[in-house]
């Protein structure tokens, strides 16, 4: 074998070797962007009405408009298996992320909130709400 063609092996070796180990390493867990999520699910006074459901869905993604509102994932039921952990009893759910409890604090009392509310809250019979801090 040729020098040129040793060291082409051998750097190869080496790359291949770094490449197994990194990967082998755990994983760092990603910070989390917005520390603060609330979760609302909600259950429609007419569960089989989608055009309720399409009109809560719309009033829940005026909320993103919230400057204190960072992130927002509005959802339906998704048709997942059923297990007895899961619960799909609910209509309509949205998760929201803040910078920190004072921005969720300020959320609640925003006037478009106060606006969703109003012009939602027939649709709904129940609401649970869901708040968690990063650990």
């Amino acid at each position: 074998m040729n020098s040129l063609n040793r060291k082409t092996f051998l750097l190869s070796g080496v790359a291949l070797a770094a490449g197994t180990v990194a990967s082998a390493m755990p994983a760092v867990p990603a910070k989390i962007k917005y520390p603060v999520a609330h979760h609302a699910l909600f259950w429609l006074k007419n569960p089989t009405s989608m055009e309720d459901r399409a009109k809560l869905v719309a009033g829940v993604k005026t909320l993103a408009k919230i400057k204190a509102v960072k992130e927002l994932h509005v959802g339906i039921v998704a048709s997942t298996e059923k297990r007895e952990v899961v619960d799909n009893s609910w209509g309509v759910s949205e998760i929201m992320f803040f910078d920190d409890l004072e921005g969720q604090a300020s959320y609640q009392t925003d006037p478009i909130h106060v606006e969703f509310i109003k012009n939602c809250e027939h649709l709904w019979e129940k609401v649970i709400v869901y708040d968690a801090i990063q650990a």
